[in-house]
């Protein structure tokens, strides 16, 4: 009796279910074909003793799809929960991102030619100092930092500071210091927010300071007459000032 019922129900369930397949043709056979692949995962995963293992292509794949299915129909169709699917999901998007294996690490090396050049000019120059050396390779087109050719050329062994007979830029301005006058600007704000420009001038020899002028907009010409103003003024005093 029992197995005229089952025999009775299945062919009201295939009766049931081939009516679809009449309204919709077309989507029936995928649609049983999902069934089918569903069914017959969750009669393997009944024999199975322990949890699955996925490898990373197949969590790529989940992702991947999830995608392309409602969140809400994920526990329905997913082997995994949500959390877990979401959580492959930012590992895939932070490893498409990591720069770690393709940056190396520390500084990258010098390369040998700007370290032959660097000592090419230390040893036919050896009066420079590694600052003077490295505006030289700026002007051959090598854009290097002070601190890199300070450290080539302690590694070769030569001083990256040599002590020069010439005297110092200190040194100099204190034995030139009543031959030389100094001009330069600066600015001050009224209380209304307006910015002026005030050029000054400086006798080192006196110390003696110059305000020849104060506008809101310095010119060439505007500085030019400031300076012929103190030519005048200083008359026959410009006669000992050599440098500017």
């Amino acid at each position: 009796m029992s197995s005229v019922i089952v025999s009775l129900l299945y062919k009201v369930t295939r009766k049931l279910l081939s009516v679809p397949s009449v309204l919709l043709r077309r989507g029936t056979a995928k649609e049983a074909e999902l069934l089918v692949l569903r069914h017959e995962n969750a009669v393997l995963r009944r024999q199975l003793a322990g949890p699955v293992r996925y490898e990373p292509a197949d969590r790529f794949w989940f992702a991947a799809l999830s995608v392309l299915i409602p969140r809400r129909q994920w526990c329905e169709i997913f082997p995994v929960t949500p959390g877990i699917l979401l959580a492959w999901h930012r590992k895939f998007i932070a490893a498409k991102w990591d720069y770690t294996a393709r940056r190396g690490t520390g500084r990258p090396p010098t390369p040998r030619t700007i370290k032959k050049v660097v000592l090419r000019l230390a040893r036919e120059n050896p009066t420079c100092g590694h600052r003077r050396i490295q505006g030289e390779l700026a002007r051959l087109g090598y854009q290097v930092a002070a601190s890199t050719v300070w450290e080539i050329l302690r590694t070769a062994g030569i001083d990256p500071a040599p002590r020069r007979s010439d005297p110092t830029w200190r040194e100099f301005l204190t034995a030139q210091a009543e031959d030389i006058i100094a001009a330069d600007f600066f600015h001050l704000d009224t209380a209304l927010g307006r910015r002026l420009y005030a050029l000054v001038f400086l006798e080192h020899g006196t110390r003696r300071l110059h305000i020849t002028g104060v506008t809101a907009r310095p010119t060439r010409d505007w500085a030019a007459q400031q300076a012929r103003n103190l030519t005048a003024d200083l008359g026959i005093r410009i006669e000992s000032l050599h440098f500017l």
